[in-house]
């Protein structure tokens, strides 16, 4: 390399080193939309209606960086969470209804992200549900109990597992050979009918994640400095990379799941009730060694979503009701419900899909807050909203209403 080709390169080498410590928060965010609750909606949209629904994702995407680069603005501009500006801004009873929607996502989201975890090693051990339930617990805890060494740390162990589920799917999509033609396709062209509605809305609600807003506004404020808005401000800068940056491998993720279920389960009309019929397919279809992956895979993103979803119900109890309670405890309070579910020999499929749509009928409850909020000057000063971004929130919140408002219909026997 000659001496201009080094000078050049150098300024990019320490741009680099100095946007590394600023990332990390969005990483977090982003194992909420690789949960198992994703992996039952993606997997039953592409075994049950192909590669159509890729679309749904694609806008799920774009809408989740719009909702998180908005939450991470409001935790600058702040130095508060959505749940402690709600607490701060709203009446008592509204920032209590509020609460108590946020929970209910939460718990949903616990659900889905702890049978995740005693499915992956259920899988790959080949205990019985329960034990491997309990086993998942005792991971999880340890790794919370880390959050003692600090937040960089934890950010880390995160990233470490995303890291496992991206490389595996990259591989899962060299075994099934989809047809990249209709990938490309159904990216772009919408399709949607009265089948698809239900798995559609649940991959809305599993791709844009309510709890992901409130976790984002909260661990951005790790990164700020009293009184130095010159750095504030570029945390909100490097908080927007962060975003596409870990969004978009999320994206990915959960694309290359519906693409593999599209290429190996519905052209070959296999029917997919439960991750363990695909798991247990995939080994006929594409051998042994994809199997294993997908219960590795599976494993990472269930204890790393069980980590961060904690930390974000403990966000959102702290946040809306000034209350701290130890992260343990939260943490064996929400998983009691899926250790129910699993003794009591319910399901898990269909309470992995029925907790997404749990989780897309409270959007609305968390986006309207954030939308006003964010475009107050009051409360944001420079940082309020533009117009434009106002414009994209509302019909972003428009959409979401309106798909939900369908799926209510169709519930009530409604044909489309």
């Amino acid at each position: 390399m000659n001496s201009k080709a080094l000078e050049a390169a150098m300024p990019r080498k320490g741009k680099l080193r100095r946007a590394i410590p600023f990332l990390g928060p969005a990483f977090l965010v982003s194992v909420g939309y690789i949960d198992p609750g994703n992996w039952a909606t993606n997997i039953e949209g592409g075994a049950a209606f192909g590669y159509t629904l890729l679309w749904v994702l694609l806008l799920s995407n774009l809408m989740a960086i719009l909702l998180q680069t908005t939450a991470a603005k409001l935790g600058v501009a702040t130095g508060k969470s959505l749940s402690e500006n709600c607490r701060q801004h709203f009446k008592k009873p509204v920032a209590v209804f509020l609460w108590i929607t946020a929970e209910l996502a939460a718990m949903a989201t616990d659900l889905a992200e702890f049978l995740g975890a005693a499915l992956g090693i259920y899988l790959l051990l080949g205990i019985p549900l329960f034990p491997a339930a309990l086993i998942g617990a005792a991971v999880t805890f340890g790794i919370l109990m880390l959050h003692k060494y600090g937040f960089r740390f934890i950010e880390q162990i995160i990233l470490g597992f995303v890291i496992i589920v991206a490389a595996v799917y990259i591989v899962e999509l060299f075994y099934a050979k989809p047809d990249l033609g209709q990938v490309g396709y159904h990216l772009v062209v919408p399709h949607l009918n009265s089948a698809s509605i239900l798995v559609a809305i649940g991959m809305l609600g599993a791709t844009v994640m309510p709890h992901n807003i409130f976790l984002h506004s909260s661990v951005v404020k790790n990164r700020l400095k009293k009184n130095q808005p010159k750095h504030n401000h570029r945390v909100y800068k490097y908080a927007i990379v962060d975003s596409l940056l870990a969004l978009n491998v999320a994206w990915f993720i959960n694309s290359a799941m519906i693409v593999v279920a599209a290429a190996v389960f519905y052209k070959n009309g296999v029917k997919v009730t439960s991750i363990e019929d695909a798991y247990s397919t995939l080994t006929p279809l594409l051998g042994g060694f994809a199997s294993l992956a997908f219960a590795i895979a599976l494993l990472s993103a269930g204890l790393s979503s069980s980590v961060t979803g904690t930390m974000a119900g403990q966000y959102i109890l702290e946040g809306f009701l000034n209350i701290k309670i130890p992260i343990w405890v939260r943490r064996v309070v929400t998983m009691i419900p899926a250790l129910i579910i699993i003794g009591m020999g319910i399901n898990t499929w269909k309470a992995l899909v029925v907790s997404q749509v749990i989780l897309s009928m409270q959007l609305p409850f968390t986006i309207i807050p954030l939308i006003m909020f964010t475009r107050n000057k009051k409360i944001m000063g420079s940082y309020a909203n533009k117009r434009w971004t106002n414009i994209l929130l509302i019909l972003v919140a428009a959409v979401i209403i309106i798909l939900n408002g369908l799926l209510i219909y169709q519930t009530f026997g409604g044909e489309f």
